[in-house]
This record gives C-alpha cells, structure tokens and sequence, in this order.
C-alpha cells in the first residue's frame, strides 16, 4: 500500500473530484466544486515529494526531473478506484494534483444528454468536439458518447489519451486504448498509426499541437468518425482556435476542412446543483450547410445566432442552457449568471421568462473571456 493512499481514500470517502496536496499548506479537496481545506498540519515538500516517487515508474521521474511537470495514471490497489495524477513543482515545492476517474462510466441517460448528442454517435465519418475548461466534465461526456456507441454499434474503436482514464470493455465493439509516452510517441504519430490499425472511431484525448488537429481533420475527411477535445469555452471560439494555429497562408484552406468536416461542437461548464452535487450546461453546435458555409467564408460571428434559430434541431447556446437548468430547479439564478459568458443576454432571458434573481452591481455587466 503506497503512502499516497490514505489521501486518496480519504477523497473517495468525502466524495471529492480533486485532490491537492500543496508544500507547506495542509491537504485541500474540491468537493462540489468549493475547495475545502482539512484542519491538519501543513505538509513538507520531501515528504509530498516521497508521496509522489513512490508512485512515478522510471519515465515519469525523468520527465519531472527534466520539465518539473509529470502526468500519470493510478490505481488503488485495495478497490481499483483510478486517478489521473500530476505532479509539479511551484513556488514552495513539489505539489500533487489527483482527479478521480469514476470506476463506473456513466451512461447516456445519467448524464441526461440529448437526442441531439446521441445522434452525433451515429455518424460515420467527421469530426465531433467536445470543449470546454479543465475540469468542466468533458472526459466524462466522452465517455458517455463511446459507452453509447459501444453498446450499439459493432466498430473498432481506438483512444488515444494522456493518460488514459475511463477503460472501456469489449461490447459490441473493439477498443484498444492508447497512452501517449506509453504506448506511442505523442498524439499526432498515434494518430497517423491509426491509419493503418482499420478503424471507425478514433478518440484523441487532447488536440494540443497544429500536427495533431491536421491529421485528424483528415482522418475525418478520409472516412472515420473522430472525437476530440479542446479547452474553449464556446462553439464560435473553437472553430476560432482550430483556425488561428495555422499560418495565415492556410487559414482559408483549414476553413474548407473544417467546414466539410466538423459534424458538431459540444462546449460546456459545470455548475453547482442545487442542493449537492453539479451538473453540466451544455453548449450544442450541429453543423448545417448554413454553418459551413458560415465557416468556411469566415463568418464565424454568425454562428451563435445560427445556434439560436436551430433550437428544433437539438441546437443550444450556453445561456440556453443554463435557462433550460434553472428552469429544471437543477441550478439557482446566481450559479447561471455566474458561469455565463453573456450575463446581460441570460438576464434578459430570465425576464422574458418572468424569472425573478438578483444580481450584485460588479456582476451587472457582459463577461467576456478572450
């Protein structure tokens, strides 16, 4: 039993999604969103460096020895409960950050996702994007789209993750997970690898670099349904961000891909649920003819209204959905104007719905994050 398993455990008792353990500070975990401190002694660098060794193989040490950063995969020997790890050095010392990775996928119907998602697993070919920030849920809402296509539909499916976190068993498909700096070299050659492993579906963990959205805009043009994920914040600011990491003598031809590519943009946040618990506000772009055309003549600006008219399509803005959350009795008015980005929009929604809140005057006005 590894030292670091009595924190570990302590997290999954108090049903926290994030451990920290910070040199010179007491343990803190993030429950329900809020982070908690524990009324304990601050602890040493050595000794959270102790923590971290014991668990690091021979590559993590070298990369922590080399970038002061490392991530890894964990699990506890005693319930196999798995956790994505980092550990890095800050100003006081070495620090761990662990996030657990529920052992039991949570399907479609618990995750409440639409008949508009689901359609999005259906597909054959194209691209597929779920965003949003870190730890916004986007690893779970994966996770639910390959479970849903894993038990109804007979493909091979490869994942490509760092590391790998939710393990899917053989139903009606084939997966075969990948670990990047474990099994491959980095994203993009596991992606140019699964080229010739005959696939269907090919899940990449993160689209980070300019070679590895490339590929995998042409593994969707080549005929193979691809997912990935992206740290933005909305549907219009990925098409943005894919664009934008070209060289501006590329830009019009990325712009050609996407728009014959991308099939849909899922973009969301977590907020509080009423009572315990949080619940994600899901942002959903499906790509009409309307939407290419939008992208690919780069009227990207367009494409939040094209989001609106497309509401008997399954379409959502974020401050749709938020609406639709606080009208559910799921999260109260402050937590939707909190975690909006258009927060006058979203209050102007809530008259039209003869919604009632309050709102401090610091918070009376458009948020807008770029």
């Amino acid at each position: 039993m590894a030292a670091i398993d009595y924190f570990l455990q302590f997290m999954l008792d108090n049903k926290a999604s994030d451990m920290h353990l910070s040199s010179n500070k007491p343990p803190a975990y993030r429950i329900d969103g809020e982070m908690i401190f524990c009324e304990s002694e601050p602890l040493g660098t050595d000794y959270i460096y102790s923590l971290a060794d014991e668990i690091m193989n021979e590559r993590n040490r070298q990369i922590f020895a080399e970038t002061n950063d490392a991530d890894l995969a964990y699990s506890l020997a005693s319930t196999g409960d798995r956790f994505r790890v980092n550990v890095f050095r800050d100003l006081y010392g070495v620090g761990i950050v662990a996030r657990v990775i529920p052992a039991k996928i949570l399907t479609f119907e618990q995750l409440n996702l639409s008949p508009a998602i689901a359609n999005l697993c259906t597909l054959n070919k194209g691209l597929v994007l779920v965003t949003g920030p870190t730890g916004s849920g986007k690893s779970t809402t994966l996770a639910a789209m390959i479970d849903y296509i894993n038990r109804n539909r007979t493909d091979h499916i490869i994942t490509i993750e760092d590391p790998v976190e939710f393990v899917h068993k053989d139903q009606k498909c084939l997966i075969n997970h990948r670990e990047v700096g474990q099994h491959t070299k980095s994203f993009s050659a596991a992606l140019r690898a699964a080229l010739r492993e005959d696939p269907d579906i090919v899940l990449v963990g993160e689209m980070r670099d300019l070679e590895t959205v490339e590929i995998a805009l042409e593994t969707a043009e080549t005929g193979h349904l691809v997912f990935g994920t992206l740290h933005t914040t909305t549907a219009a600011r990925t098409v943005v961000r894919i664009v934008q990491q070209f060289p501006a003598n590329r830009q019009d031809q990325i712009r050609m891909m996407l728009a014959e590519s991308l099939r849909g943009i899922i973009s969301q946040t977590l907020c509080k649920r009423i009572g315990k618990g949080r619940v994600a506000a899901l942002e959903v772009l499906l790509v009409t003819s309307g939407i290419a055309s939008q992208i690919r003549e780069n009227k990207v600006h367009m494409i939040e209204s094209s989001i609106q008219t497309g509401y008997n399509l399954g379409m959502r803005t974020l401050n749709g959905a938020l609406l639709e959350l606080v009208e559910n009795e799921m999260i109260t008015t402050e937590e939707a104007i909190f975690r909006s980005l258009d927060r006058q929009s979203l209050m102007k929604m809530f008259e039209e719905h003869e919604i009632e809140y309050e709102v401090e005057d610091d918070d009376d006005e458009e948020f807008d994050e770029e």
